[in-house]
């Protein structure tokens, strides 16, 4: 039984799946919305979540802790700058993913993930 384990397999090994989680979140915030399927986008909704919470705080600090998960120093400081101010007021549910339906190809399930209020 799989009691108290946290996060999906996502069929790839650890470092395989940080770096997509990884990927798929600077992807996020640089076009404020992506297309993938629903597990991965269910798995990366934390991970934004708390990088946003670390946005908000904008201290050195965060912004170092950030850019542990943000490669690209652009999407790190559009991050800290634009997308923090934009959901100011917003005290969590920072994204929000749509259900879009299964894939043509393969059937599966397909998901839009966007950031609230960008």
């Amino acid at each position: 039984m799989r009691h108290n384990v946290m996060g999906r397999k996502l069929g790839r090994s650890m470092k395989h799946r940080k770096a997509l989680l990884r990927n798929l979140a600077t992807e996020l915030f640089r076009h404020n919305r992506i297309k993938t399927t629903e597990a991965k986008a269910r798995s990366v909704q934390p991970i934004a979540e708390k990088l946003i919470t670390l946005a908000k705080r904008g201290d050195l600090h965060s912004r170092r802790l950030a850019a542990r998960e943000i490669c690209d120093p652009m999407v790190l400081r559009k991050l800290f700058d634009e997308t923090a101010h934009a959901i100011e007021g917003r005290n969590s549910g920072y994204t929000r993913i749509y259900k879009l339906g299964p894939r043509q190809g393969d059937a599966a399930n397909v998901a839009l993930i966007e950031i609230v209020g960008v």
